[in-house]
């Protein structure tokens, strides 16, 4: 052991009544007030489908802002992109840091298009722009891509977690997938109004408790280095002992270049991730997905706008609680003080990158631990909870309501919506179980990597829908069949058809010795054709779409405090962008 080192052991799986008291008391507070509202609606005789799912009017500006921050970070920033820090390093902020960004065209752009129209799903958009098939297509694709990949990631990645922090065993993870699923349960009882305004109790929770883990690890890494409790110094050593962990551009693999340095490159290839795929995951997530535009989609344009916007400005401290941790363990694992920690649940003895959040958790003091135990909970099932929300409003309004029962009751699109509540938990219980869809190679690109095969065409067909009268109902559907048949191109098939090299793209050995395009061009690629083609299928149409949307500039006019809040946002990340280059 060097000069001024100390040697740090975790305490993994020791709780003191401290903990579990502060733990206790979160879930008392956050299921209670749940049980509480449901309660309360129950016992009336036609309970409100559009309260329950939409919570229309009730919602304040910091609730929605709350609530979009509560949902968004869950387990697949916790662990995922604290995974990612220790894998790639502050580049992975960019998702968080693009997203402000994507938020205040959301805000400005999309929000009054969605308003003005009264939507209340993505679906109903769909409908009334283009037609019932395409909306129809869509509510599956939604459904399954919630079920499939976002809900089996969100428990696995908590699953994960947890068990690390409490030291089980396979059994008590399947446990914990359980009491997960119904915590989120107890919150979606009373619909989205009770989401709402417990994801501000969930929110000031997780940064509370995030922040927390954040100082602890720092100081920690300041210790190990002899340098006492200082979280300052702790980020110092982190930039002096993981120097390639704090750039935010990748260079262009060249034959020189290390395995890691293409995988990097792989996952956020430099400039063109700029270029590409970066908006077109921020765009798509923040203003085109039911799970996060339905907490705005009940309240007043202003109202509406500055929650949005109060999210965007959240969102710019998130890699400091989700993504910092990540690194601080990279250099701790580097220097032999949490071997065993990032192992656990490894197959073949391999470092296990998602590991490094709950590793170190370990570290925390008594309290601090059921503190931070808790902010991650509160991160999973809020997350949860509106992602099983989403799944069912669109199940209710846009499948069960107009294909299944259209004389369907208030009351009875309520008992549906908790029913199908229920069914997307269970199947997504089932998928985690065994890990049968392969979320232990990395959550974070996991969800990034599968939704990035429909992102491109969900873009193009609500942008050219939004912005453009031309655009038909034919050039959507062949909008939704090419931008999935594309994204299978070119993630599979498109360096062993056309060669690593072509003028389009430039293909890299992965870890397993193939080629492979970075994910964020294919969505690139995939999206400049998709709109194309439904450009070219829209030329053959009427010069304006019967079913086009009116749009003028007042709609769009902002008001001088939304342009503060714009300008103090971009000012803060051109300086993060300066900083990090």
């Amino acid at each position: 052991m060097a000069c001024g080192e100390t040697n740090f052991k975790t305490d993994m799986g020791k709780f003191h009544a401290i903990d579990y008291t502060i733990f206790v008391i979160y879930f008392l507070i956050v299921a209670g007030y749940g049980y509480w509202v449901y309660h309360k609606k129950r016992n009336k005789d036609v309970t409100a489908s559009h309260d329950f799912f939409l919570a229309e009017g009730s919602l304040t500006w910091w609730a929605i802002g709350a609530s979009l921050i509560a949902s968004n970070i869950s387990a697949e920033q916790f662990i995922g992109m604290s995974g990612q820090g220790y894998d790639i390093g502050v580049a992975v902020a960019a998702y968080e840091w693009i997203a402000a960004i994507a938020l205040i065209i959301v805000a400005v752009w999309f929000m009054p298009v969605y308003l003005k129209n009264k939507i209340y799903t993505m679906p109903q958009f769909l409908t009334n722009r283009y037609n019932e098939t395409v909306a129809l297509i869509m509510s599956i694709f939604w459904l399954m891509l919630y079920v499939i990949v976002n809900l089996t990631s969100i428990l696995f990645m908590g699953e994960v977690a947890i068990n690390v922090l409490i030291g089980g065993d396979a059994n008590t993870g399947h446990i914990i997938l359980i009491a997960l699923s119904v915590f989120a349960i107890f919150i979606t009882l009373g619909g989205m109004k009770v989401i709402g305004f417990t994801d501000v109790i969930q929110v000031s929770v997780l940064i509370i408790g995030g922040l927390a883990t954040t100082y602890v690890a720092l100081t920690v890494v300041s210790k190990s280095f002899g340098f006492g409790d200082s979280a300052l110094e702790g980020f110092n050593q982190l930039i002096k002992h993981a120097p390639d962990h704090f750039h935010m551009i990748f260079e262009r693999p060249n034959s020189k270049s290390t395995p890691h340095e293409v995988h990097n490159y792989l996952t956020i290839p430099g400039l063109l991730s700029y270029v590409a795929g970066i908006w077109i995951v921020n765009l798509n997530y923040w203003g085109c997905n039911q799970y996060i535009t339905q907490r705005a989609l009940g309240a007043s344009l202003p109202t509406a706008r500055k929650g949005i916007l109060f999210a965007g400005f959240m969102k710019l401290m998130m890699p400091l609680i989700v993504m910092l941790p990540g690194i601080a363990a990279y250099v701790m694992h580097q220097k032999g003080m949490i071997q065993h920690e990032m192992l656990v649940n490894s197959k073949h003895g391999e470092v296990v990158p998602d590991n490094a959040y709950a590793a170190i958790l370990g570290f925390l003091p008594n309290g601090m631990i059921g503190l931070s135990l808790a902010a991650l909970t509160a991160a999973i099932v809020a997350s949860l909870a509106g992602k099983a929300n989403s799944i069912s409003t669109i199940f209710t309004l846009d499948l069960y309501k107009k294909h299944l029962n259209k004389e369907a009751s208030e009351k009875n699109m309520v008992m549906i919506g908790r029913i199908a509540i229920w069914a997307a938990l269970a199947i997504a219980i089932m998928l985690t179980w065994s890990d049968s869809l392969g979320i232990q190679k990395g959550g974070f690109t996991f969800i990034q990597t599968y939704t990035g095969y429909i992102s491109p065409g969900i873009l193009a067909m609500f942008l050219l829908g939004m912005f453009w009268k031309r655009t038909t109902g034919a050039a959507a559907v062949t909008g939704i069949i090419t931008g999935f048949l594309m994204s299978v191109l070119f993630n599979v098939f498109a360096p062993q058809w056309f060669g690593p090299e072509t003028f389009l793209y430039s293909a890299y050995k992965n870890t397993e010795g193939n080629y492979e395009i970075p994910f964020h061009v294919c969505m690139g690629l995939s999206f400049f054709f998709t709109a194309a083609i439904m450009i070219l299928v829209s030329l053959g149409g009427p010069k304006v779409n019967p079913k086009a949307i009116s749009l003028d500039r007042s709609m769009f006019k902002v008001q001088p405090g939304i342009i503060a809040m714009i300008v103090v946002t971009l000012m803060i990340i051109s300086i993060l962008y300066v900083r990090f280059w």
